[in-house]
């Protein structure tokens, strides 16, 4: 099999789709185990995915070899960007129909709450940068700035922080290895801490989902236009039995816009398809022809992708994770993590007033958590948690990537 400019066998293939249904299976076992009433759910395929790394890389490494070079890191790499962009664009779907009206009416309250919780998370980082320049005088300031930001991005389980933070270290390789490691590091608690919040919370408050659905319903004054626009679809002319079509193009386009920089800054291929599928979730349909998949479909890409997305980032943070673990920079992530959690919770609760799941939704948005949104929706049982999500994701996602530069040019 031809692939990456050589000859790839067909055993090394089968042992990498083996290798993932595996890792799938193991994890979706693990997030079934309930302790008091929470369970990791498809965070589950996260540590699975992690622990493969940090024992079977080596091996992975060895079957992905083309002229003498292992191509492992590209495959990975394939694998997380293809569920990122499943995932992204089928929650934008999802969320489009409800999105700009949920937008209009609480705009001030998503900017707040994401600024909020980013600048929390920052102003940790910056903290444990301090701590561990007076602890570590020995340490290279810069290595320790990289590591700190990378560890942030990772507490974030923000790509984009992660890509802008590499960049800035202007080339330099070592520096940018110190951001990887950091990251690597971070993630792990970045996923099972806010997946495990969103599940946490509801029963810390002993909340009624029946009663927390109904408000968020409730907030929404635009369901009867809803229905409506729905009768108005059913009679629209399909391009294909299940919407993969219409979901295509939008991947498509989202990926361009998403690919376009303006001075060093771009929306990323998680921004850009997130902001046309909304955009075509909210029209639905282009004269007579329905651009929306259907309900079943876009659930459908959302876990998968979620999976998909979770074993490329898992495998390939366990990698690394044990030749540079310290049990301080895990406590520090825990910090970048937790902190901004509840900063974040109590400001949306007791300063803007947002009913439970429209503060969760919102909290998961703030904390650029696609696994926690995934955990969120299936505790909820409703898909309408995902347009809080996508109101306070794009202001997290500009928010993060800017403060992240900022600390590596400041510090």
């Amino acid at each position: 099999m031809t692939l990456f400019g050589g000859i790839l066998s067909i055993k090394a293939v089968s042992f990498l789709v083996f290798s993932l249904f595996a890792i799938i299976a193991l994890g979706y076992l693990l997030g079934r185990i309930t302790v008091k009433g929470v369970e990791l759910g498809t965070a589950g395929v996260f540590i699975v995915a992690l622990l493969f790394g940090c024992f079977f890389y080596d091996s992975l490494k060895a079957q992905l070899i083309v002229n003498k070079v292992s191509y492992v890191g590209n495959a990975l790499k394939i694998v997380e960007t293809l569920g990122l962009i499943l995932f992204v664009t089928a929650v934008g779907f999802i969320a489009g129909p409800k999105f700009f009206g949920n937008l209009k009416r609480n705009f001030k309250s998503y900017v707040l709450l994401g600024l909020v919780v980013i600048l929390s998370a920052a102003m940790a980082c910056v903290a444990c940068i301090l701590i561990e320049r007076i602890i570590s005088p020995g340490e290279d300031r810069k290595e320790i700035t990289a590591m700190l930001v990378g560890i942030l991005s990772g507490a974030l389980t923000s790509t984009p922080a992660f890509s802008a933070t590499k960049e800035a270290m202007a080339g330099n390789l070592e520096l940018e290895n110190m951001v990887s490691v950091g990251h690597g590091i971070a993630y792990l608690y970045g996923v099972i801490g806010v997946v495990l919040f969103v599940q946490i919370v509801p029963k810390v408050l002993n909340s009624n989902m029946d009663e927390e659905r109904q408000l968020l319903h409730h907030a929404d004054d635009h369901e009867a236009a809803e229905a409506k626009k729905t009768h108005r679809i059913n009679n629209c002319l399909e391009l294909d039995a299940f919407g993969f079509c219409a979901f295509a193009l939008a991947a498509l386009l989202g990926i361009f816009v998403g690919s376009l920089k303006l001075q060093n800054f771009s929306l990323t291929t998680t921004g850009g398809c997130l902001i046309m599928s909304l955009l075509f979730g909210h029209f639905s349909h282009i004269g007579k022809i329905s651009i929306m998949p259907h309900e079943a479909t876009l659930k459908v890409c959302r876990e998968f992708g979620l999976v998909l997305f979770l074993l490329g980032a898992g495998i390939s943070g366990g990698a690394s994770f044990i030749e540079y673990f310290k049990p301080i920079y895990f406590v520090y992530g825990i910090m970048m993590t937790s902190l901004p959690l509840f900063i974040g919770y109590f400001f949306a609760r007791y300063v803007l007033k947002l009913c439970l799941l429209n503060n969760l939704g919102s909290i998961t948005g703030g904390m650029t958590s696609t696994p926690a949104l995934g955990t969120l929706i299936h505790i909820a049982k409703t898909e309408d948690v995902a347009a809080a999500y996508a109101c306070t994701y794009p202001v997290a996602l500009i928010a993060v990537v800017l403060v992240s530069e900022f600390i590596v040019i400041l510090l």
